[in-house]
C-alpha cells in the first residue's frame, strides 16, 4: 500500500485547514460581499468541503442545516454565529482526517460509489474551492481593516500570528 502521495495530501490539506482557521478567526461575520454576510460565504465553503471532499452522492446535510443556507444567491432568515461555524469545521476536520487515514495512492485513481469523479478530482477541487473563497473572504477583511490575514503555503510557516 503505497501511501507518498496521499501523505502530501494530508501535508496540503493541513495548510489548507490553517488557512481557513485563520480567515474564520480574522473576519466579520456580519460583513457583507455580493449582498451575502461572510458568514453566509463561510457556510457555503464549509458545506462544500463536508460534501464532495469524500463523495458527494452519500452525504447527509448537517442537522442546522436549512434549504438553501448554503446558497450565495437566497438570502436566509437565520444566521450562524462564529460558535456554529467552527463547531461545523471541526467536525468536518474530523471526518476528513479520518478518510484520509483510510486513503492509498491507489484509490485516488478509483470512483467513490456512484460518484463521476475519482477521489483525487473531488480532493483537488475542493482545495481550488476552499482557496477561492478564502480569498474572497480574506479580502473582506483587508478592506474592512486594512490587515492581510495570514495565509501559509508550501514553506508551512505556521504560527500563532493571524495577519501577515
Amino acid at each position: 500500500m503505497e501511501r507518498q502521495l496521499v501523505d502530501t495530501i494530508i501535508e496540503q490539506t493541513d495548510i489548507m485547514f490553517y488557512n481557513m482557521d485563520i480567515a474564520l478567526k480574522t473576519c466579520n461575520l456580519n460583513g457583507i460581499v455580493c449582498e451575502m454576510p461572510i458568514w453566509k460565504h463561510l457556510y457555503q465553503t464549509l458545506h462544500s468541503l463536508d460534501r464532495w471532499f469524500i463523495n458527494p452522492e452519500q452525504y447527509s446535510e448537517p442537522i442546522f442545516h436549512e434549504k438553501n443556507l448554503n446558497s450565495l444567491e437566497i438570502k436566509s432568515d437565520c444566521t450562524l454565529s462564529k460558535k456554529e461555524l467552527v463547531s461545523y469545521f471541526d467536525g468536518i476536520k474530523i471526518k476528513i482526517n479520518k478518510y484520509l487515514s483510510e486513503l492509498t495512492d491507489d484509490m485516488l485513481y478509483e470512483k467513490p460509489q456512484v460518484c463521476e469523479y475519482n477521489r483525487l478530482a473531488l480532493v483537488l477541487g475542493q482545495y481550488r474551492h476552499l482557496m477561492c473563497h478564502i480569498g474572497i473572504i480574506n479580502g473582506s477583511t483587508i478592506n474592512e481593516t486594512g490587515k492581510w490575514p495570514k495565509v501559509v503555503g508550501l514553506d508551512k510557516r505556521f504560527g500563532n500570528e493571524y495577519y501577515e
